[in-house]
């Protein structure tokens, strides 16, 4: 095969039917797949088929800059629709054809692949979809249909590059071949595969041959020191602690939590709490670090990870902290849902060494456990 043909694939839904019947936080494009997010596996099975020129994931907004860092692929920001995400991929597409797959028809065929690559020996070729035939009897507005006309559209699609861009130009389409119909251009139609079938609901797992995730930890750890600042409440893990003095930060300098978003953080490989929230943004002043580290903890659930354990060293001269270490850990297991057995809080001085010991401020060191949610053995 001598064609340039690059591969665009769509991961930029939110998931909202999986999640709400699975019941599970966890987007489907993010299911792991051993070690890695099913949409980086599709990627993969994909391009050992065909060597593409160019790969582009597309990505929500919210994933856009975590699946960037971890991504061996390029990562284009999707829109709020199909169609949008998918226009913004083809701004970089430089091929002459273009393959289009969905993530949730994550079983690739490759039958179904070679037959739509076949269709580019026709001379006038403009678009080639897969398809299935519809089994059942089907009954529409009154009226019963023939089903041997009605056919089920599939994904991958194979585009010609320039004549899809021209067809998306109009308006939002549900997938290529209808925005190529508009135009009046031929449609190639392959028989597709009951392989191909959309990953929709948590249900749509339960006969699947999906590899499940692997059992591997990861363990990585926080840090984080705060002045005091005279006329300022002082919060440590959540919780307000007895003092005349608070933190000097563009928060509300709750260095205890701040340590904590960094190592789950770290523990997902996705940046450090100052990327996430940042203290240039007025966003963010004053801002109640229970919310912070709630906004972390549920985007890890999203794409895939769980919190197993934390422990936790409070570094401080003042104020006590022992009569506040249950209260902090119970802050900390309600805000990661853990069991308290597995929110470690520890409290140490510097024998009236350094900074901690001339009471000018406090320090903390945080390790987070985190593992892949175990989806196989919620959903199947």
């Amino acid at each position: 095969m001598s064609h340039r043909i690059a591969l665009i694939l769509m991961a930029a839904g939110d998931s909202t039917r999986f999640c709400a019947s699975a019941n599970i936080p966890l987007k489907k494009q993010w299911l792991r797949v051993g070690d890695i997010p099913l949409w980086q596996k599709v990627a993969q099975d994909l391009s050992e088929i065909y060597p593409f020129c160019q790969i582009f994931i597309t990505a929500s907004e919210s994933d856009f800059l975590y699946m960037q860092t971890i991504s061996p692929f390029c990562v284009i920001k999707g829109g709020n629709t199909r169609a949008q995400s998918l226009r913004n991929a083809l701004r970089f597409v430089e091929a002459d054809f273009v393959l289009v797959s969905d993530v949730a028809r994550w079983d690739i065929d490759k039958a179904v692949c070679e037959r739509l690559f076949a269709c580019l020996d026709n001379p006038d070729f403009a678009c080639a979809v897969p398809f299935v035939s519809v089994p059942d009897t089907t009954f529409y507005q009154g009226a019963y249909l023939v089903r041997e006309d009605i056919k089920l559209i599939q994904t991958p699609q194979l585009s010609h590059t320039q004549t899809l861009k021209q067809a998306l130009d109009s308006k939002d389409f549900s997938d290529e071949s209808s925005a190529m119909h508009t135009l009046g251009k031929r449609i190639d139609f392959v028989q597709g595969s009951a392989k191909l079938s959309k990953l929709t609901l948590g249900e749509d797992l339960h006969n699947s041959n999906l590899l499940p995730p692997s059992k591997e930890s990861f363990c990585a750890s926080g840090f984080d020191v705060h002045a005091f600042e005279e006329g300022k409440p002082m919060v440590l893990g959540g919780i307000e602690i007895a003092s005349p003095i608070g933190f000097k930060a563009h928060s509300d300098g709750d260095v205890v939590l701040h340590a904590l978003s960094d190592a789950i953080l770290g523990g997902m490989c996705a940046g450090d709490i100052g990327q996430w929230f940042p203290d240039t943004s007025e966003e963010f002043k004053g801002a109640d670090s229970k919310k912070l580290l709630t906004h972390i903890y549920t985007y890890t659930r999203s794409v895939g990870f769980e919190v197993r354990y934390v422990d936790i060293t409070i570094m401080a001269q003042i104020p006590k902290i022992t009569p506040y270490k249950q209260r902090i850990q119970e802050s900390i297991a309600a805000l990661l849902e853990l069991p308290k057995a597995r929110v470690s809080i520890k409290a140490t001085t510097t024998e009236s060494l350094g900074f901690i010991g001339r009471k000018e401020g406090v320090a903390v060191s945080a390790t987070a456990t985190l593992g892949y949610i175990q989806w196989d053995s919620i959903l199947r």
